[in-house]
């Protein structure tokens, strides 16, 4: 059981937001395979105050898409209220301010990651999404700029006085991005800290990888990112893992066959054939990862723009592969 304020999940495994991925069908394919709580992506707080037709429609969801969470970006408390009127229009459970997202343009703005280095403001800001939230505020942060400010600890305690209910660190600095390695001792310190709680992320791309978060920091749970892309068999196989060490089978070619054609067609009918095929294109290139001769079926599928053409080429290249008994 993992507690985030009044919401109770079953699941410590959670599907954390993604730039262009974190969409409606994906998080409902996820959801079928054991996903719980699933975020939608990062919104700009400046975007759904001016309430753009692109953010509403990244807000999309419906009655089978819950507990859902919503991250949002800003460094600004006027928009951030006017974040929050709008989203007051919207169901959802949980509440995370992004404090972490290290992409040159955001921390260019004073957002994302930058707030690492100004931990007053920071405070300032969660202070206003406390106070005017209606469902529990959480922060997402990174271990600190870079190896020579690693401020983690010092920010969730901080943040924690704040009113927040659950800290989501990825255990990687700013400057890191998502290369290097994930220091699992500052998540740990970041956890023994508090009292609330602690959600770690970074290389959460295996069951074994899962354990080891797991067994290294003494987190709550985990946020499940790049792990998930292609491969929601994750949150299937994990939790069997984590009970007993068990090692689940690998999907079966029809397995990931049957999978990748659901995904398309809910593409499709969210957001129209052709741009459902588009937007399916990089899916495509995750499920497939480590299929035999796939690089010519790759090439093709970066071209294809009819459902049919893409659901040819996913039977062609899944008939190319011998079958998988283990991970």
């Amino acid at each position: 059981m993992l507690q985030i304020g009044k919401l109770k999940l079953k699941s410590n495994l959670i599907l954390a937001p993604m730039a262009g991925v974190s969409d409606l069908p994906f998080r409902l394919l996820n959801r079928k395979f054991g996903c719980e709580l699933a975020f939608i992506e990062m919104i700009n707080s400046r975007s759904i105050s001016h309430k753009s037709r692109k953010t509403q429609h990244m807000l999309s969801s419906n009655g089978q898409d819950r507990p859902l969470g919503i991250q949002l970006l800003g460094g600004e408390g006027k928009f951030i209220l006017k974040a929050i009127d709008v989203l007051s229009s919207y169901k959802f459970d949980i509440l995370d301010f992004n404090a972490a997202c290290p992409v040159k343009k955001v921390v260019n703005r004073g957002e994302g990651a930058s707030l690492l280095r100004e931990p007053k403001r920071l405070c300032s800001l969660l202070k206003v999404l406390v106070k005017n939230s209606p469902v529990p505020v959480t922060l997402k942060i990174r271990a600190g700029w870079d190896k020579d400010s690693v401020n983690a600890r010092e920010v969730a305690l901080a943040a924690q006085g704040c009113g927040i209910k659950a800290v989501f660190i990825h255990g990687r600095t700013k400057l890191q991005g998502y290369s290097g390695a994930v220091d699992y001792r500052i998540i740990r310190a970041v956890k023994e800290a508090l009292s609330i709680p602690v959600i770690a992320s970074g290389d959460i791309l295996s069951p074994e990888l899962i354990a080891k978060m797991f067994n290294e920091t003494g987190c709550a749970g985990v946020a499940i990112a790049r792990g998930a892309l292609g491969n929601p068999w994750l949150f299937r196989d994990a939790p069997g893992f984590l009970r007993n060490g068990a090692i689940a089978k690998r999907p079966s070619i029809d397995e990931v066959l049957k999978t990748m054609t659901q995904h398309l067609n809910a593409c499709i009918d969210f957001y129209g054939e052709r741009n459902g095929v588009v937007i399916f294109r990089k899916f495509f290139n995750w499920y497939t990862k480590g299929f035999r001769k796939i690089r010519p079926y790759r090439e093709k599928s970066s071209r294809v723009k009819a459902a049919e053409h893409m659901v040819s080429l996913i039977q062609a290249c899944c008939r190319l592969q011998p079958e998988r008994e283990t991970h």
